[in-house]
């Protein structure tokens, strides 16, 4: 029993320089088109297709094969080959008896290689098992099947990009977002066959991913709710374009379409998410397209697509070209590309087959290996198998939605990995905010917020005043966006319960009932495991005050400072040495005796050697400054001599400048104190703090044996503890007396 699901996609190849047009039967949803190649006198194999889509609004694969045809007789036309005509069969869905039928009645007719369907697991296991017997390259363009086969097809090659690249592509995002928590979302079970190699590269990981599977109802409002609750950010959708397109709407009448969500969507289809009516421009959406937007036939491909639905539709269904009709356009090219080449070798024939019986197609074998070797850029990009079948050498485009549209902010390359632009990714804070309401919940507190006094008179942000108030607003006309304060409903600043949960502003911001929080708010280490903070503008802790004395200024000769005087005396021994080695060994060496003049016969008998003892001191000298000088050493032994100095002069350069750098720029300061411990341990310094300050009582309990001490110091002098710390902090910044204070810092 045969039984297909879709219509069938087929490309077949004649040895006749012309070929009738096979007849469908009558009452049969078949109906062909035939194209030939010819080439002068001699046959050449011609190539049919086959198509599944009947419908005239459809996605445009019939009309994709009519334009690879034109565009490929446009190219023969220059030649002596003869035109192309295509073949289109139209199948019923779930009928694979059908299927079986139609198959055995192409295999009859000469096939050289099978194209399609476009989306039945059915249809495609059956034309691959009869390619397969006859040896009839079948060139998939549907995605890949969910149960793997043992042992595939050698005659099937998929044009899809597998699964498993779209999986690695997907944990590439994760890994570029650092998302140790997402949340999948699948429209059908079988995307977790789809997406296994992701799955299990979570399960050897530390990070978490939790799947959600749409009902029956297929409305995805409670599965987001729940999404929300568990506060997860990182949503994985794998749906078609329509069931995208609705998750996207329920998420955003439930506010989920904000800057703190990221949508990464499985499709290669995301291109056709029309995302204008519903996103917010700080959400993050991103998806993978494998369309070659440079290819120089695109645009061509998208108008004739549009043209095509003006006139035989009431609308145009997608938003661009959908993925199935430009593989169809790359399929076409491929097998002829194949084909050319195979018959350059070879005089290529088909043969009428049969399903009963055991006969093959001799070229079968090799025009698959052609196939294998193909190599083109097409609508697709780049075009290319591997010893699998499978596509190879090959990027995923990333997109990501903007105001503008969609917007490619790096790539997935089969071989590479993935390839992000940060810049593209993350647009700066002005453009993300801007016209943006932002809720902010605070406490009263002054004086960072209160109320103005007249605030029963007055309506929304102007009731509040104070420090956070006008911080607010400053940054708000820097970021051009828009706030609404409102006091947090149960008046803490916030605490974790015992189930988890936090309460105040600190869980306000977590559950996302807020976005900022603008207040007094002490950082602690459980806060910020949960909510992010702005650096502190103020840091309530104890400093000491102390007025620290400045080195002496660099002098004349602080450029020797960087080396001691040792290391001079050495320096100047070596450099000694080298000379007298280069003089002693220029001297003995015959190889820089020579010739000055060795075109004077008079003067043939002269040689010179140019390392005179002054040379030989001058010549160190040019190294040591990298200056270099008019003196060339000729032997190898002159020349080891000049490396191994050059080298030693190197290093002392090198350090020489770093340390000079470091005397001549920074001022040491010679700091006496740098704790509490330091100052009980001397008794030359005076220091003193705040009478009935925090800091005293900081130091009398709980402070520690070091603090008490201090204390006790400071307690048994009393004019240590000060009513007005004004004096004392001038007499010790003037310098009159070595004193410390201990204030809090600011």
């Amino acid at each position: 029993m045969f039984l297909v699901r879709e219509p069938l996609f087929l490309l077949n190849l004649c040895l006749q320089p012309t070929f009738p047009a096979c007849l469908a039967p009558p009452g049969s949803l078949s109906h062909i088109l035939q194209f030939t190649y010819a080439h002068g006198s001699s046959p050449f194999p011609s190539t049919a297709a086959i198509l599944d889509d009947p419908m005239e609004c459809s996605r445009g694969e019939r009309l994709a094969i009519t334009l690879a045809k034109e565009g490929i007789n446009r190219a023969t036309n220059r030649t002596t080959m003869g035109k192309l005509e295509v073949d289109i069969f139209e199948l019923l869905r779930d009928s694979e008896y059908e299927t079986g039928e139609t198959m055995c009645q192409i295999v009859s007719k000469g096939v050289v290689a099978v194209l399609g369907p476009s989306a039945s697991p059915a249809s495609n296991s059956i034309i691959s098992n009869i390619c397969g017997e006859k040896e009839v390259p079948y060139v998939k363009v549907a995605p890949e099947d969910i149960l793997k086969v043992q042992f595939p097809r050698f005659t099937t090659l998929d044009l899809r990009p597998t699964n498993t690249d779209i999986s690695l592509a997907v944990a590439g995002l994760l890994g570029f977002f650092n998302s140790t928590t997402a949340c999948l979302v699948c429209a059908k079970a079988d995307c977790l066959l789809n997406l296994e190699r992701l799955l299990r590269q979570f399960l050897i990981s530390k990070e978490t991913l939790s799947v959600r599977m749409l009902d029956e109802s297929q409305d995805p409002t409670p599965l987001l709710k729940e999404i929300r609750d568990d506060k997860t950010a990182t949503i994985i959708v794998d749906a078609n374009i329509t069931m995208s397109h609705i998750i996207l709407e329920r998420a955003s009448d439930l506010g989920m379409l904000s800057i703190y969500y990221t949508y990464i969507f499985t499709s290669l289809e995301f291109s056709l998410l029309q995302l204008d009516d519903i996103v917010d421009q700080r959400v993050n959406i991103v998806g993978f397209s494998v369309f070659n937007r440079t290819h120089p036939f695109f645009q061509d491909f998208l108008l004739s697509l549009n043209r095509s639905w003006q006139e035989n539709c009431d609308h145009a269904p997608f938003a661009g070209a959908p993925l199935s009709s430009a593989l169809m356009y790359d399929a076409v090219h491929a097998v002829v590309a194949a084909v050319q080449e195979l018959n350059r070798s070879q005089n290529v024939g088909v043969t009428q087959l049969s399903c009963k019986s055991s006969k093959i197609w001799e070229h079968g074998t090799s025009l698959m290996n052609y196939l294998r070797m193909v190599e083109l850029e097409g609508l697709t990009g780049h075009i290319e198998f591997n010893s699998k079948g499978q596509r190879a050498n090959y990027a995923l485009r990333v997109m990501q939605s903007t105001k503008d549209g969609l917007r490619q902010i790096g790539q997935w390359h089969s071989d590479l990995g993935l390839s992000m632009e940060r810049k593209l990714h993350s647009p700066n804070a002005t453009d993300t905010l801007r016209n943006a309401t932002l809720t902010v919940t605070t406490i009263l507190e002054n004086p960072y917020v209160m109320l103005r006094r007249n605030h029963q008179e007055l309506d929304g942000n102007e009731r509040y005043e104070g420090f956070c108030v006008d911080m607010l607003r400053e940054l708000a006309d820097i970021l051009k966006f828009n706030y609404r304060i409102r006091l947090v409903g149960d008046g803490v600043y916030g605490v974790p319960g015992a189930n988890g949960t936090w309460t105040g502003m600190v869980g306000e911001l977590i559950s996302r009932k807020a976005d900022l929080a603008v207040a007094g708010l002490t950082i602690t280490a459980e806060r910020e495991k949960v909510i992010d903070f702005s650096k502190p503008f103020m840091t309530l802790g104890i400093s000491i005050l102390y007025r620290v004395h400045l080195a002496r200024r660099p002098g004349y000769f602080s450029f020797l400072d960087p080396f001691s005087p040792g290391v001079w005396l050495f320096m100047l021994l070596a450099y000694l040495a080298v000379s007298c080695v280069l003089f002693l060994v220029a001297r003995l060496t015959p190889y820089e005796w020579y010739n000055p003049h060795p075109c004077q016969r008079g003067r043939c008998n002269l040689v010179i050697n140019q390392y005179s003892l002054g040379n030989s001191f001058w010549f160190p000298v040019g190294g040591f400054m990298q200056q270099g000088s008019a003196i060339a050493p000729r032997a190898l032994s002159t020349r080891c001599v000049s490396g191994v100095w050059w080298a030693f002069t190197l290093i002392i350069i090198s350090s020489y400048t770093a340390n000079l750098a470091a005397f001549l720029t920074v001022q040491r300061m010679e700091v006496p104190i740098e704790s509490v411990d330091d100052l009980a341990d001397q008794t030359a310094i005076e220091y003193g703090t705040m009478h009935g300050g925090s800091t005293m009582t900081f130091f009398q309990v709980g402070g520690g044996p070091t603090y008490v001490f201090t204390a006790g110091r400071i307690k048994s002098t009393s004019d240590f503890q000060l009513r007005c710390p004004a004096p004392w902090i001038v007499s010790l910044l003037s310098g009159e007396k070595v004193r410390a204070h201990f204030v809090h810092s600011i």
